[in-house]
């Protein structure tokens, strides 16, 4: 791990030993009632996320912010067996991703984010802490008019979706995204293996299973490291 991201993760650690993990509601600068997180993976290279923590400016930290299976394109939801000819692609980021989650009630403007999640196609377990810059949170206060195609209406919308792509070996890229808006990336950053493995350590080395669709691919196509 480099220094800068040894010297981060500390803080990270201390903020919530100082802060106690709790969520706190005073008053926000948004415009809006709330943002939210949200994540996704590419094609077959399923993930779950075991937290994902947000520390906002105020230093107030927000724990489970995000969990559980992320958004991808296949496979589909209703998915079952292997399919005759792999539709998808894991090669490389969606154009315009939108991912799922959950918003950040209560929260003000994100500076930092921590993610520990399996990626359970290699397997390994990683964890990233993610820097919010600035520059990204100023254009979270940003309106934009801009016509929405859901209702057919110009509107002022906000990038108020932080949209967080994870990809194998620990790969974590960032976008910022709005209802009507589509999605301009913030930043990237290269996650560690978490030494205590799938569920800290609590499952015997077992991981979230893999479907047999993204093992049939991963057989048959690999896993193209690099592309992300």
């Amino acid at each position: 791990m480099h220094k800068s991201s040894a010297t981060l993760k500390t803080g990270f650690a201390l903020l919530f030993m100082l802060l106690g993990g709790c969520a706190s509601y005073g008053s926000r600068s948004l415009p809006y009632d709330a943002w939210s997180l949200n994540f996704f993976a590419p094609d077959y290279m399923e993930v779950w996320i075991e937290t994902a923590d947000v520390v906002d400016i105020n230093g107030h930290v927000f724990r489970g912010a995000g969990s559980g299976i992320p958004s991808t394109g296949y496979p589909r939801g209703l998915s079952k067996g292997i399919p005759a000819h792999f539709k998808g692609d894991a090669k490389g980021w969606f154009e315009d991703p939108g991912g799922k989650g959950r918003r950040v009630m209560g929260a003000d403007l994100p500076r930092l984010v921590y993610v520990r999640w399996q990626s359970v196609a290699e397997p390994q377990t990683y964890e990233a802490y993610i820097e919010i810059p600035e520059s990204a949170r100023n254009t979270m206060l940003q309106g934009e008019k801009t016509f929405c195609r859901a209702d057919g209406k110009w509107v002022t919308d906000y990038r108020k979706l932080l949209i967080v792509g994870l990809a194998p070996r620990g790969v974590a890229k960032v976008w910022l995204g709005g209802p009507c808006l589509k999605s301009i990336e913030v930043t990237r950053v290269q996650g560690t293996i978490n030494p205590g493995g799938p569920y800290r350590g609590k499952s015997g080395g077992a991981y979230y299973p893999l479907s047999e669709e993204s093992k049939a691919y991963i057989e048959k196509f690999g896993i193209p490291y690099g592309s992300w």
